[in-house]
């Protein structure tokens, strides 16, 4: 793999800069609203007990950021970069969640969009995984272009598999 998997990306609404251990504190008082996680496989993890298992798999995973409001200063949420696969020229973007202030006001369509673009440089393909509960988050997804090409059952670090969709957006030419 020769691109970095954490750099420093931004757009008008925000800041995508690389989780930190520090950063726990602050990204838990955004997960910790039972509403984010209300379509999500793991509807618990909201409890702190469950997010820090998720925040040690995105410590883990070396493509965690935390999304900083350009307006407030604030972490208003995280997502990450994952799975590279250099046979199929692909990486996932995932395990995205938002401020529930955020929804409805262009963070998740910014945000994708920026890591698009700084992802073609390197792939021709970007994938999603998308639990098959969640149906806000596969609205939001085919939005930005994606379609579903497959459906598979996840293991999330520390979680119980879940039945997840596969969506994915080809490098435009």
């Amino acid at each position: 793999m020769n691109f970095n998997l954490q750099p420093v990306l931004e757009n008008d609404l925000c800041i995508l800069s690389p989780l930190e251990e520090k950063d726990f504190d602050a990204l838990y008082k955004v997960a910790s609203d039972p509403k984010i996680w209300e379509q999500h496989p793991n509807k618990d993890r909201w409890k702190k007990e469950v997010f820090e298992i998720f925040f040690e798999g995105a410590m883990k995973s070396k493509g965690a950021f935390k999304i900083i409001s350009k307006e407030t200063g604030e972490v208003v949420g995280s997502t990450r970069f994952y799975d590279f696969n250099q046979e199929d020229n692909s990486i996932l973007i995932g395990y995205t969640f938002y401020a529930v202030s955020c929804w409805g006001k262009g963070f998740n369509l910014s945000v994708k969009k920026t890591m698009l673009d700084y992802l073609f440089q390197y792939v021709s393909k970007v994938k999603f995984h998308i639990g098959a509960e969640n149906i806000r988050s596969q609205i939001a997804i085919s939005r930005i272009g994606a379609e579903k090409i497959a459906e598979e059952v996840v293991a999330y670090f520390g979680e119980k598999p879940k039945l997840n969709f596969i969506y994915e957006i080809e490098k435009p030419n």
